[in-house]
């Protein structure tokens, strides 16, 4: 567990039978190009299948103002949130959308996914 992940709380699922999908929505994400330290802006959308555990709202939003500072590529940022949301609440499903701002003429949205072995054999089969 890093630093960052000791920020995310989780509570108890109260619907664990029942697939339903949670989309949270952060419009103020901000971090810094490791190459011109400029900031970077973005959207981060978290949509979740949740399993045994929810993600609380508060600990989320401290989770990415942690990134401010941060010297960190649109890539590398968005497979670490997907990474750290999956480790702190285990989900069925999980897919991040970073859609960062413009910025030098070109805008960038980053998607990554994650999905448990036995959700996708239970669902797709």
């Amino acid at each position: 567990m890093n630093d960052k992940t000791k920020i995310i709380e989780v509570f108890e699922n109260a619907y664990p039978n029942r697939d339903y999908t949670v989309i949270h929505e952060a419009p103020e994400f901000t971090s810094l190009c490791p190459k011109t330290g400029q900031p970077d802006f973005a959207t981060i959308t978290v949509e979740y299948i949740p399993d045994k555990l929810c993600i609380e709202l508060k600990s989320l939003k401290l989770y990415f103002n942690s990134y401010r500072n941060d010297g960190i590529y649109f890539e590398s940022v968005t497979n670490r949130i997907l990474d750290d949301l999956v480790e702190a609440c285990q989900p069925r499903y999980m897919h991040i959308t970073a859609d960062f701002k413009v910025r030098g003429g070109i805008s960038s949205v980053v998607e990554v996914e994650y999905q448990k072995d036995d959700f996708l054999n239970e669902n797709f089969n």
